[in-house]
């Protein structure tokens, strides 16, 4: 009897020692022109994923603009407040988890960093718009049930220049929305973020540069995380708050890794060798971290079947190697 109950005590152990904490492991679904579609949900689960970022627009016209368009009848259905209920809806049914992370979109795809008033008028009257379009998805995200909520995207003059304002903002946000909240800052903003602790995750777009090399090998993406890794674990355990890529991803070409950020039109040799590499270092370097919560795969649209390809340099994953690197790692996180 004692042999048996020792047999069961070691039998308990391995399985808790063995156990893989569950992460976050998402994908940003790219809104579309039209509804989600069952099969379109399909292909989500396929690769594992948990979780889906869904993103609905708001347009500004220039970096010194304080007015934001949103929700309009010109917008595709998925920019939308429908659409983005739409496609939660289905999520959900197939037990997806949803973040809401409504973005800026400026003119002729100024980077929204930039975004900055000339006057106290204007930056006024910028809090004022954003309120109303952040509290607007706040509110959509608590009637859809949404798990968490993220209260901007890489908006870091914005951020830096009206700190009192982001705090109550925060403040305004949790009386709508009762889930988690998390700020999408850039790779080399989220240091300076100053309402980490006001918030539930630390939101970094991953977009580190780890290499110079064409094709970089996965031990060496893995030593270019180094310089940065530290730093995240060392925020993390200051604030108390893990750490979570609202947004991480490679394109499928020539030194991808080292302007891991680009998002112009150049048709750089396609290298889907170097985007495997590179989701496996990340993969390696922070899944199995106490401290890391997980991340959203930049981007998965979705008409699967006509996205990405073997002869695609851009970001998706879609049909590609790359996609099977982020099945394995979801399904075994």
């Amino acid at each position: 009897m004692r042999r048996l109950g020792l047999f069961f005590l070691c039998l308990l152990q391995f399985s808790c020692s063995s156990q893989v904490k569950e992460k976050i492991n998402g994908v940003s679904f790219v809104a579309s022109r039209n509804e989600v579609l069952q099969e379109h949900i399909d292909d989500v689960k396929e690769v594992n994923a948990n979780h889906a970022a869904v993103m609905p627009f708001g347009f500004i016209r220039d970096i010194a603009s304080p007015e934001i368009v949103f929700n309009t009848e010109r917008q595709w259905f998925g920019e939308t407040k429908q659409g983005a209920m739409q496609y939660i809806d289905l999520l959900h049914k197939n037990g997806i988890k949803t973040m809401v992370k409504p973005q800026i979109w400026i003119w002729k795809g100024e980077f929204t960093g930039t975004l900055h008033m000339n006057s106290e008028e204007d930056w006024k009257k910028l809090e004022a718009a954003y309120d109303s379009f952040i509290l607007a998805y706040a509110k959509m995200a608590q009637e859809s049930q949404s798990e968490i909520f993220c209260i901007g995207t890489e908006l870091e003059k914005f951020v830096v220049n009206r700190p009192e304002y982001w705090h109550e903002l925060i403040t305004k946000i949790r009386t709508v929305y009762d889930g988690k909240l998390t700020y999408a800052s850039n790779w080399d903003e989220y240091s300076r973020v100053p309402f980490w602790e006001d918030l539930d995750y630390i939101g970094i777009d991953a977009y580190f540069p780890l290499s110079e090399e064409k094709t970089p090998t996965v031990e060496q993406l893995q030593e270019g995380w180094q310089r940065w890794k530290g730093d995240i674990a060392a925020l993390s355990e200051k604030t108390g708050k893990p750490v979570l890529f609202t947004e991480f991803g490679y394109r499928s070409m020539d030194y991808t890794a080292h302007k891991p950020w680009l998002v112009d039109r150049n048709e750089d040799k396609v290298n889907l060798t170097a985007q495997v590499n590179a989701k496996k270092a990340i993969f390696n370097e922070f899944w199995g971290e106490d401290w890391f919560a997980g991340g959203y795969v930049w981007k998965w649209f979705m008409d699967h079947g006509k996205s990405g390809g073997e002869k695609d340099n851009r970001f998706t994953p879609q049909n590609k190697p790359a996609q099977e690197v982020i099945k394995e790692v979801y399904k075994k996180y």
